[in-house]
């Protein structure tokens, strides 16, 4: 008998993996934040399974997801990425990766860690929601315009609410799996526990 999951993952087995492993358990390192903040940027307009199947391709083109290194790219890497098929090559896209690593390298200077940054808004604790319906999940919420227009005040670009809302369910800032579905009480859990 299969497991109760939430519906957006469909039957396709590498995005059940995703949602079973990662999606909405809680994030507590800046090399993962990093790489949550350049893919949600890289997927503005498209679907996550598309990032998703290029995940790999872009861990190898924007150097682990090392936020240093990537905020030290020039023009050279520009051209590189650009010419690179395993990504989505759009010049706004790379161009921002690169500007929010140095943003990204910026904030962890001022604030000790983006980790430490990112959960202060929480007061360190993730939102357990409790939907019961795919269509009762928002899209954004007051507190994602509010982390949003911070991290654009900063100098990050493509972080609009929607956006960052995707990346709080994803890092687990939220827990969004439904109620009906075995991850929302493992997540739970495992947040509670830590």
């Amino acid at each position: 008998m299969s497991k109760a999951r939430c519906p957006w993952c469909g039957e396709d087995p590498s995005y059940q993996h995703y949602h079973d492993s990662e999606w909405g358990v809680p994030v507590r390192d800046d090399s993962t934040w990093f790489e949550f903040l350049l893919l949600e940027g890289a997927q503005a307009g498209l679907s996550w399974r598309t990032i998703l199947k290029k995940r790999d391709n872009y861990r190898q083109a924007f150097a682990h997801f090392n936020a240093e290194r990537v905020a030290r790219f020039g023009p050279s890497n520009v051209r590189r990425l650009m010419a690179d098929r395993g990504i989505v090559r759009n010049r706004l896209k790379v161009e921002s990766a690169i500007g929010n690593a140095k943003a990204f390298v910026e904030l962890q200077d001022q604030a000790g860690s983006f980790d430490a940054w990112i959960w202060d808004w929480l007061d360190g604790e993730p939102i357990c929601n409790k939907f019961e319906r795919l269509q009762d999940v928002p899209a954004s919420t007051p507190l994602s315009e509010s982390i949003s227009k911070a991290l654009k005040q900063r100098g990050f670009r493509f972080v609009g609410p929607t956006i960052v809302y995707a990346f709080m369910q994803a890092t687990g800032l939220v827990n969004d799996h439904l109620v009906s579905c075995f991850r929302w009480s493992e997540v739970q859990e495992g947040a509670r526990s830590r």
